[in-house]
């Protein structure tokens, strides 16, 4: 395998919660061997469920802070994931990345309920990346180059 990370954008529409969690997902699932990133179509605040949820989970969040998709554009990526519908119809091209990937999700804040109801359905969508990105290893790991001995 290549000695370089294999780098990951993940892109939502406000980079406050699907993003950011999957980003520390890979972080941590990805160990050294993926770098990852996350931005958003229309930035906002990482939403304090979002940090209950990587809290609870035993995951540091301090690095997490929403960013703009378009203030990335002149980096590099393997591989661009877009985690909700407005996200992919509207995500800018990135040159030179290998593989654009749909993974729909609903905005966990959108969901109707008081508090509790909310964190189970930012629950639900942290478990639901957490499979789908431990897949998603496997699978990018094997389509990368042997490096040259």
């Amino acid at each position: 395998m290549s000695d370089e990370p294999v780098r990951v954008l993940f892109v939502s529409t406000s980079n406050a919660a699907r993003s950011i969690l999957a980003e520390a997902i890979l972080r941590q699932v990805g160990a050294g061997r993926f770098e990852a990133m996350s931005a958003g179509i229309a930035p906002t605040a990482v939403h304090p469920l979002t940090r209950q949820v990587l809290g609870a989970a035993g995951f540091d969040h301090d690095w997490a802070v929403s960013r703009r998709v378009d203030d990335l554009l002149a980096e590099r990526f393997d591989y661009v994931i877009t985690l909700c519908d407005d996200a992919r119809l509207v995500c800018p091209v990135f040159p030179g990345a290998d593989q654009s990937i749909h993974w729909g999700y609903k905005d966990p804040s959108a969901v109707d309920g008081d508090d509790a109801t909310k964190l189970i359905a930012y629950e639900r969508v942290f478990t639901d990346l957490a499979m789908r990105i431990r897949q998603f290893v496997v699978v990018a790991e094997r389509q990368q180059p042997i490096a040259s001995a």
